[in-house]
C-alpha cells in the first residue's frame, strides 16, 4: 500500500476517530407517509465492534485483529481462520489500542499508542513466544513515526524519534527483541525519510520556504537535491517505494498534469531521470498501489471516484485482479499481503450492512469470509448510502455521498418521496476526502429521522492538484460556497427544506460549522462543532512542533500570519472575528488533550458567546485528544448531540439510559439547553 505523507495523514485523523431516525415532523411532498424504523441503539453503532482491523501474518499462518477485553479494545493473535485459539496479547485497560500491524519476521505484532490524545505516539513490539511487550520508544513527550521494516533484515525496524528535538524526527534502527537502537541518521531538517529494501536511509522530503519541496539524496558527500515538487504539487506528489534493485522508486507524481499518475523515475544520476508513467487517469488520482511484495513493482491500483476499484499495471495481472473485482464492490480495500502474495487481507465495506474482512486466495481466486465486524447490524434497518456528483458555483464538480432515511425513501433510490431535515456532515483536514461505505454517524442519523449529505468540497485529496489547490486561500471562502452549493442542491432535489439543515463536523468540519453559525447565519438551523478552531491565529501559534516541515502548507492554506496580509485573512476569516453573528443553536466538543486544534480554541468562542449571552452548549472530554477514542465517550457525545438535534431539528431521541456510564463527559456550560440532558445528569455534576 502506498504511503501518504506523515502529517496529511494526521490532519484526517478525526474521521477515524469519531466514529439523528425518522423525522415525525417533518414535512411532506407526498400524501404516502412511510412509518419510520426502530431506533437503533448507540451502542450498537458506536461501541466496541466484535472484532475489527483484521490482518493476517506475512507468514499467513496467523491472524491477528483488535477486539474488547472488559470493554477494552485489544490486540488478539491465533492462527489463520482459527477463533478459537486467538487469544489477547496486549492487556489495556484505558482508551484501547487504535492501531496494530504486523513485523515482517511473523514472530512479533507492533501497535501504536498514546497516553489520553496527546499524539506522542510510542511504538510498542510483542514477542508472540514470550508474549513480553517492550516500548520501543520508551521517551516522555517523545513521537514515534514507522519509517519502513524489511523481509532481508527479520526483527528490525525503522522508526522516526525527535526526542533530540521535538520538531524533528531523527531516524533510527531497532530492535524489536529488547528496543536498542541504532542512529541511522540525524534529521538535518527534512519532513520525511525514506529507507530502502536493504533499510538503507536513501531519500528524503524538505519542504522550502515558498511551499515547495525538495526530495533529497543521500551520498557519500552529503545530501543533495534530487527531484524538485512545486509548491502546487507537494500535496499529490509523493514516493510509494523502491523498486527491487533499490535503483528507482515508484512515485504518484502530479507534475506536468493535474492528476497524480503512478510513475517509476530512476535514482542513479548517469541515468534518465525522466518518470516513466505506469498507470494514469484523467478523472481522479491514482490511488491504493498494490506492491508485489516479491518483485517489489505495482500490480494494481486503484481510481476512486464514486466508488473505488482496482486495475492491474500490466496485462500480466490482469487475470487477477479481474477475477478479485468479480467479488467485490463498493469500499473495497486490499490492506495488506503476504509475503509470498498469495493471501490478502481484504475489507469489503458495502454501505448498508457490517463492514467484513476477507482474505483473497491469488491462486486460487477464491475470496471467503475472515470475519464479520458487527453481526448485529445486519439485521437492523440500515439506509443506503448514494454518491452524486454536485455542481458548484463556478464549475467545479463536487462528489459527495447522500444517505436517506428509510422511511422519506422506501425505495432507498435516492429519490425521496418525502422531505426531511438534512445534516451537513462535513469531513475533516481538510486535506481528506469522504468516501463510500459503512458509515456509523451517517446511519445513525438517518436512522433518527435525517438525511446526510458528504461533500468532497475544494481541498478534498484524491480529484487532482486544481481541486486540492482551490481551496487555498478559500477557508470560509469558496469551500464555504461549495458547503452551501451541495445545501442548495439538496433542497432543488426535494431531500430537505432550506430552513430545516444542520451542519455537523470534526476538525476542519468543526471549523467549516462554526463558519456556517457566523459568516452566514441563517443558513442552518444549528450547528455541532468537534474539535473546530476558532481562531486561525491561535491554531497556527499552537501546532505541535513536529509539523514544522508543514508550516507552509498551512500558510499557503489560510495565510500567512509573518505578513501584514496574511494576518488580516486569517483574522477574518475566523469564526472569532464574527462571533457576535451567530443566532441558532451551537453544541461544541473538545477534548482536553487535543495537540492540534487545542482547547483554547474551543474556550475562547464559547467565553465570547458567554459574554454576549449567546447560547452555547460546551462538551469537554478531559481523557480525548483529537476526536474521541472511548466507546463509553462516543456514547456520551452522541447522546448529547443526538438530543441537540433533536431540539433543533425535530428528529426521534432515545433516551440517554446509561449512555453516561464510564465516560469522562464534562458539560461545561449550557446544560440548560439540553432539557433531556439535564434530567440525567442531575446530581453528577
Amino acid at each position: 500500500m502506498n504511503k501518504i505523507p506523515t502529517a496529511i495523514a494526521a490532519l484526517a485523523l478525526v474521521g477515524t476517530l469519531l466514529g439523528c431516525t425518522s423525522n415525525e415532523n417533518s414535512p411532506t411532498t407526498s400524501a404516502q407517509t412511510t412509518s419510520p424504523p426502530p431506533l437503533i441503539p448507540r451502542d450498537v453503532l458506536f461501541g466496541n465492534p466484535e472484532r475489527y482491523q483484521g490482518r493476517l501474518s506475512p507468514d499467513a499462518t496467523k491472524m491477528s485483529f483488535r477486539a474488547p477485553v472488559d470493554g477494552v479494545m485489544n490486540v488478539w493473535v491465533g492462527d489463520r481462520g482459527d477463533f478459537g485459539s486467538a487469544k489477547p496479547i496486549t492487556e489495556d485497560t484505558g482508551r484501547g489500542i487504535a492501531t496494530h500491524f504486523w513485523a515482517l519476521d511473523s514472530e512479533h505484532v507492533m501497535y501504536i499508542q498514546d497516553q489520553g490524545g496527546d499524539e506522542n505516539w510510542h511504538l510498542y513490539s510483542v514477542d508472540l513466544t514470550s508474549g513480553e511487550a517492550i516500548d520501543l520508544s520508551p521517551f516522555d513527550g517523545v513521537q514515534a513515526q514507522m519509517i519502513g521494516q524489511s523481509e532481508a533484515h527479520p526483527g528490525v525496524v525503522v522508526v522516526g524519534m525527535n526526542d533530540r528535538d521535538p520538531k524533528w524526527h531523527d531516524v533510527y534502527r531497532v530492535s524489536l527483541a529488547d528496543g536498542e537502537r541504532t542512529l541511522l541518521q540525524e534529521n538535518p531538517g527534512f519532513g520525511e525519510f525514506y529507507v530502502d529494501n536493504d533499510l538503507a536511509v536513501r531519500l528524503a522530503m524538505k519542504t522550502l520556504p515558498d511551499g515547495s519541496a525538495n526530495i533529497m539524496q543521500k551520498t557519500p558527500s552529503g545530501w543533495t537535491q534530487w527531484q524538485t515538487i512545486p509548491a502546487q504539487d507537494v500535496l499529490t506528489t509523493y514516493i510509494v517505494g523502491f523498486d527491487a534493485d533499490n535503483e528507482g522508486v515508484y512515485m504518484l507524481d502530479s507534475r506536468n498534469r493535474d492528476k497524480a499518475a503512478l510513475v517509476h523515475i530512476a535514482i542513479d544520476d548517469t541515468t534518465d531521470t525522466t518518470p516513466k508513467v505506469i498507470a494514469s487517469s484523467e478523472k481522479v488520482d491514482i490511488s491504493n498501489v498494490l506492491i508485489n511484495p516479491q518483485t517489489h513493482e505495482p500490480m494494481a491500483y486503484a481510481l476512486d471516484h464514486l466508488k473505488l476499484k482496482y486495475h492491474a499495471t500490466q496485462p500480466d495481472y490482469e487475470p487477477l485482479i479481474k477475477a478479485f473485482n468479480k467479488q467485490v464492490a463498493g469500499g473495497t480495500q486490499v490492506l495488506a499481503q503476504s509475503l509470498d502474495n498469495q493471501y490478502w487481507t481484504v475489507y469489503t465495506n458495502e454501505s448498508d450492512s457490517s463492514p467484513v474482512y476477507k482474505v483473497f486466495n491469488t491462486d486460487t481466486g477464491a475470496l471467503n469470509e475472515l470475519f464479520v465486524t458487527q453481526p448485529e447490524i445486519d439485521n437492523l434497518p440500515l439506509s443506503k448510502m448514494h454518491g452524486v456528483v454536485i455542481p458548484s458555483r463556478d464549475g467545479m464538480e463536487l462528489v459527495s455521498y447522500l444517505s436517506i432515511p428509510r422511511h422519506a425513501d422506501p425505495d432507498q433510490d435516492g429519490t425521496p418521496e418525502q422531505t426531511s431535515p438534512l445534516v451537513m456532515l462535513v469531513h475533516g483536514g481538510p486535506w481528506a476526502r469522504d468516501t463510500y461505505g459503512f458509515n456509523a454517524q451517517a446511519q445513525w442519523l438517518t436512522n433518527r429521522g435525517y438525511s446526510v449529505l458528504q461533500v468532497n468540497y475544494r481541498s478534498s485529496t484524491g480529484f487532482g492538484k486544481a481541486f486540492v489547490n482551490a481551496g487555498n486561500k478559500e477557508w470560509a471562502g469558496a469551500i464555504h460556497n461549495d458547503i452551501l452549493d451541495a445545501k442548495d442542491w439538496a433542497v432543488e432535489q426535494g431531500i430537505t427544506t432550506a430552513d430545516n439543515v444542520a451542519i455537523m463536523g470534526g476538525s476542519y468540519g468543526g471549523y467549516a460549522t462554526l463558519v456556517g453559525l457566523t459568516f452566514t447565519p441563517d443558513a442552518f438551523s444549528c450547528g455541532v462543532d468537534i474539535v473546530g478552531p476558532s481562531n486561525l491565529v491561535t491554531l497556527m501559534e499552537s501546532i505541535p512542533p513536529y509539523w514544522e516541515s508543514f508550516r507552509q502548507v498551512f500558510y499557503n492554506a489560510i495565510g500567512n500570519p509573518e505578513t501584514e496580509a496574511g494576518m488580516a485573512l486569517m483574522k477574518e476569516r475566523s469564526p472569532l472575528s464574527h462571533v457576535d453573528k451567530i443566532n441558532k443553536p451551537l453544541l461544541i466538543a473538545q477534548g482536553a488533550n487535543d495537540p492540534r486544534v487545542k482547547q483554547a480554541e474551543s474556550d475562547q468562542i464559547v467565553e465570547a458567546m458567554k459574554a454576549r449571552d449567546i447560547p452555547v452548549t460546551y462538551v469537554l472530554y478531559p481523557d480525548e485528544g483529537h476526536g474521541f477514542q472511548k466507546p463509553e465517550n462516543n456514547l456520551s457525545f452522541f447522546a448529547v448531540a443526538e438530543s441537540f438535534l433533536g431540539t433543533c431539528l425535530g428528529g426521534r431521541v432515545q433516551p440517554v439510559g446509561d449512555d453516561f456510564e464510564g465516560s469522562s463527559i464534562e458539560i461545561v456550560h449550557g446544560l440548560d439547553y439540553l432539557p433531556q440532558i439535564g434530567e440525567q445528569m442531575q446530581g453528577t455534576m
